[in-house]
């Protein structure tokens, strides 16, 4: 009884003295907090620290466990994931703060991939935080050119420099400048590392290759992730160099902790300790555990290894105590720095969450972002946007009246009801009537419905066909060898062409598609994705002309599965594709892809000329402009992204043919003028030579800038 007093007074002299994160002290007042609670931790309470589970609201995987209440009060959680509203996650911290024994807040995590409640990324940090939650398992950053990966869609694309971007800025979206800002949350890159390429574009499969494509490919966005500074890392769940990547060693402690100096912690994906096992690398799960510490896991996701062996392993000398406690020195600096040490209820705040969630900015957010994200791949003779003739749409298809849809997967806390789907939007236009058949279903053989929609698109101006893939078949545990529009979807496509009415295409899936046939068909195509909430609103922004699309590309669409893997950054051969037969090429098809990397059409059109550099040699401490001249040469005002690209003709390793090293969006009125300038320094030509040093090399280099990775134009310049 002495003893509980006398901890009870060191915890409440803890709490009451010390300072709030955002104090000028930093984070050497935030490391002598740390001591101060590690000091009174046993074993047990460390361990706790390290053990992340769900809880019932939501299920991310193939298993879950039901007494992570009692595992509260028994002080052996850190966190929880899947919980998520203010009031719930007070419930649980509550429990954490009351009936544990040491009273160490919870860390509260989701998934808020593509948002929260409104969905679409705009807005998902200060949703989610006003939903109670400090940490999302997101950006991912996988470098994905296999489409029939499912989870192509929750990252960036295909390209290393285009993903760093799109990452860091996602960490900075989520972290804020400030993480005492109760409206940020913990970012968390993953999944570490190469994920994205596993073998025959199948989740959770083997990941083979060197260490200087890892290096060069899909290590940087990781790295651009930390220098924005990102909280956290999630492991991935494929092998690499034959090793799992939650025991791999090198890629940890390695390149993460000590090469980067990652100061955050490191969390496994759902229950990937265990699943050690199943890869032939760990024979049970206690030597997973041992595995994962000794690598540099730092919290265990869902697996309970953790929980269930590391005392043991301690006591056979198989794992230290020194590693436990800088694992749970991690994880507790990351609370202090949330503020939950000062208020463990901070983020729990109902009158706010009233407030936030689908606050009317919120879903002007959305709409805007959806439709800057959409790509016109085809606009022949100027179907779109609507003209003044279009006096009757027919809205023809599975996914033209659709809530659920078009929040995609990985929807978070999403809801269909608040959804507008494109018909909802349509309707309220009022330049126009619109009659809606759906004509079909998105999968199966049912041509039932086809009679309808004929007859409601032969009374029409122009036909709206929304087709496409249903929101389950990308994402997590979704992948397809077969990327073409499913279902009888195309066949009524084949039948509306019949009517010779004008036929615009509005796609929507996650991943890119194999669609060459349907495109001939239609007349203008728009791929919208799965837009989110605010998706029927943003599309008939753009169908009627409120809005010029803009957007571009960030991957290939192949023109069959046979070309896979694609991509705009492939090496060229010692035979490049030639009238002679024996170079490299296919028989049956064009080595072209359909549409290219930096693909996307506007209403207007953009001529590109005057290609200029400021010096045609460019020596190591110096640099040289690259300049344009950009033209808006149609009838709509409009946004062209100017991309510049690079290639290293001879290198110390072979290199690609072009490589992204800069773009700027830029808008122009119709008949404008403006000359677009690029700096280009040696340290931009610098790529991982045979012995993995990272350096340029002097030489001959070609530099090309347009509207995307193949409409080019060039010149030459030389390193030296």
């Amino acid at each position: 009884m002495r003893n509980t007093f006398i901890l009870i007074v060191l915890l409440s002299m803890f709490y009451v003295s010390c300072k709030s994160p955002g104090s000028t002290s930093g984070d050497a007042n935030i490391d002598r907090r740390v001591d101060s609670v590690m000091a009174l931790m046993s074993l047990d309470d460390k361990i706790g620290q390290l053990n992340l589970l769900t809880s019932d609201w939501d299920v991310t995987g193939p298993t879950f466990r039901k007494d992570y209440e009692d595992l509260i009060r028994q002080g052996k959680i850190g966190a929880i994931f899947n919980a998520h509203t203010a009031a719930y996650t007070r419930k649980l911290q509550k429990m954490a703060m009351e009936e544990s024994k040491l009273k160490i807040p919870l860390l509260f995590g989701y998934d808020v991939i593509h948002g929260y409640k409104t969905i679409f990324p705009g807005i998902a940090a200060i949703e989610a935080a006003a939903s109670g939650l400090h940490w999302t398992f997101a950006p991912m950053v996988d470098i994905a050119r296999d489409p029939r990966w499912g989870r192509v869609m929750e990252g960036s694309g295909e390209d290393a420099y285009l993903g760093s971007l799109i990452g860091a800025a996602r960490v900075r979206g989520f972290q804020g400048k400030d993480l005492t800002d109760p409206l940020t949350i913990l970012a968390c890159a993953k999944h570490y590392a190469a994920y994205g390429a596993a073998q025959a574009g199948r989740d959770y499969h083997t990941v083979d290759m060197s260490e200087l494509v890892l290096r060069e490919v899909y290590l940087p966005p990781f790295k651009a992730a930390l220098d924005a500074g990102v909280a956290t890392y999630m492991t991935s769940f494929n092998e690499l160099f034959g090793i799992p990547a939650s025991a791999s060693q090198f890629l940890l402690r390695d390149v993460l902790k000590k090469e980067w100096n990652f100061s955050g912690f490191v969390v496994t994906d759902y229950t990937s300790i265990n699943e050690m096992v199943e890869h032939g690398y760990a024979v049970d799960h206690k030597h997973g555990a041992e595995l994962a510490l000794n690598a540099g896991v730092d919290m265990d996701m869902q697996g309970t290894a953790y929980l269930r062996f590391l005392k043991e392993l301690v006591d056979e000398k198989k794992v230290t105590v020194a590693q436990i406690d800088d694992a749970v020195r991690r994880i507790l600096k990351l609370k202090f720095q949330l503020g939950l040490f000062d208020d463990p209820y901070r983020y729990s705040d109902e009158e706010r969450e009233k407030q936030l969630i689908y606050a009317p900015e919120h879903l002007d957010a959305a709409r805007d972002i959806a439709r800057k994200s959409f790509v016109l791949l085809k606009n022949n003779n100027q179907t779109l946007p609507f003209g003044a003739n279009v006096k009757n749409v027919a809205l023809i298809g599975p996914l033209g009246d659709t809530q659920h849809h078009i929040l995609g997967t990985w929807r978070a806390a999403g809801d269909n009801a608040k959804a507008v789907s494109l018909l909802m939007a349509l309707q309220q236009e009022p330049g126009f009537k619109v009659v809606f058949e759906k004509g079909c279903d998105i999968e199966g053989t049912d041509k039932s419905g086809f009679a309808k929609a004929i007859a409601a698109a032969r009374a029409a101006d122009i036909i709206v066909l929304a087709i496409g893939e249903t929101a389950e078949m990308s994402g997590e545990a979704a992948c397809r060898t077969n990327i073409s529009i499913p279902g009888v979807q195309s066949e009524l496509l084949a039948e509306l062409k019949k009517l010779g009415k004008p036929i615009v295409l509005v796609l929507m899936n996650g991943r890119p598609i194999t669609i060459e046939k349907e495109v001939d068909m239609a007349d203008a195509v728009l791929e919208t994705w799965f837009a989110g909430t605010q998706a029927g609103y943003a599309i008939a922004d753009v169908l009627t002309g409120r809005y010029n699309p803009s957007g571009k590309l960030p991957i290939t669409f192949p023109r069959n599965v046979g070309q896979i893997p694609i991509f705009y950054n492939m090496k060229n051969t010692g035979r490049p594709i030639s009238e002679s037969k024996y170079t490299s090429k296919y028989l049956d098809v064009s080595n072209t892809p359909l549409f290219p990397f930096g693909f996307g059409l506007s209403y207007t059109t953009f001529a590109y000329s005057n290609l200029a550099l400021s010096d045609s040699l460019l020596h190591s401490n110096d640099s040289i402009v690259v300049s344009v001249k950009l033209a808006n040469t149609g009838n709509f005002d409009g946004e062209e992204v100017v991309q510049l690209y690079v290639r290293d003709l001879v290198g110390n390793v072979t290199r690609p043919v072009k490589e992204l090293k800069g773009y700027k969006k830029v808008f122009l009125k119709k008949g404008e003028e403006q000359t677009i300038s690029f700096t280009i320094k040696a340290s931009d030509l610098a790529f991982y030579h045979s012995d993995l040093t990272f350096k340029p090399e002097n030489g001959d280099f070609m530099v090309f800038v347009g509207g995307n990775s193949v409409d080019v134009i060039n010149a030459s310049f030389k390193l030296q």
